[in-house]
């Protein structure tokens, strides 16, 4: 199989032998990966795949057809639609995927939709409902509310009943991500938008003092994204008089139980909502297979609303 391969910090294609399926996996044959900022820093080498999986082969989100079943595999057919997030090997023609990973493509998303929807969803919905617990009624505030697990949060805490308000930092992309259900401040005026019960950070330390500011009592804040630093001061007297909870997490490094509870609650809190087309999946753009490192160029420039994805034929 042909697969997007990490040599030397760079990105290209190469020739891999084919992955079988191992017992409770699905040979998936890949139509559409999405590019995610540990792809880059997999290829920077600060980010390597779990144990287990490719160490070369980036992607942490695929959607393809099932190709084939391994033993004791019956949860899908062969032909069936999926998408799952992997630990890596998602950008290639061919990956496995296990079967409690995985969720059913509903109807009304195209390939590239679903190649951009497992990761950014899967991260959104567990980081606002399972980790911070947003409730109907509250106030959310989405920083980079134009990236893909921004854009998937904002209309994941719009569907919830919260009102959601989110910073952009491109006057360009501002109109488009309004459009999902947001009201879009400036980066550097959030703090005085507040109070928000839940701050979903995917920028990084530089925020960190505001966040204190803009959260309400009892206030959540929930740190899935660190691009513009990872080490910050925080305010302890702050912290404790608003009684605050601070709280990170990751998806990528989790054992596979964990992952699968995390994808069933996709399945049945999101991908209804999705099938009725009141949850979409901005796709920013797309690339071929052959034109990987591009993609990767794209993704690195900024200025997207939604997800850039690797389309397989």
């Amino acid at each position: 199989m042909r697969a997007a391969t990490i040599r030397d910090g760079e990105v290209l294609v190469e020739e891999h032998p084919d992955p079988e399926p191992g017992r409770g996996e699905v040979l998936v044959r890949v139509r559409a990966a999405g590019i995610n900022g540990g792809d880059l820093h997999q290829r920077a080498g600060r980010y390597p795949a779990p144990p287990g999986w490719p160490p070369d082969i980036p992607g942490m989100e695929l959607a393809g057809e099932v190709a084939a079943r391994g033993p004791d595999a019956e949860r899908f057919d062969e032909g069936d639609r999926v998408f799952a997030i992997v630990g890596g090997g998602g950008q290639a023609e061919l990956a496995v995927v296990h079967e409690r990973a995985a969720m059913p493509v509903p109807g009304a998303l195209d390939w590239p939709e679903a190649g951009g929807f497992p990761e950014v969803f899967t991260t959104a919905h567990d980081a606002l409902f399972t980790q911070a617990g947003l409730r109907p009624g509250e106030r959310l505030l989405v920083h980079g509310g134009a990236g893909g697990v921004g854009t998937a949060a904002i209309q994941l805490g719009r569907a919830a009943g919260a009102s959601v308000t989110a910073t952009v930092r491109r006057p360009e992309l501002r109109d488009g991500v309004s459009s999902l259900g947001a009201e879009v401040v400036d980066p550097d005026d959030f703090a005085s938008a507040g109070p928000f019960d839940v701050v979903l950070e995917l920028v990084g330390a530089p925020n960190l003092e505001g966040n204190l500011q803009a959260l309400a009592m009892g206030g959540r804040l929930s740190v899935i994204g660190v691009g513009a630093g990872a080490k910050g001061e925080m305010n302890l007297l702050a912290l404790m008089g608003k009684r605050l909870k601070v709280m990170g997490s990751t998806l990528r490094s989790r054992p596979m139980e964990e992952k699968a509870i995390a994808a069933r609650a996709v399945e049945r809190e999101v991908l209804p909502a999705v099938a009725a087309g009141t949850v979409r999946v901005p796709v920013s753009a797309t690339f071929p297979l052959d034109e990987v490192a591009a993609a990767y160029e794209r993704f690195e420039a900024g200025g997207k609303l939604g997800k850039i994805v690797l389309v397989l034929s």
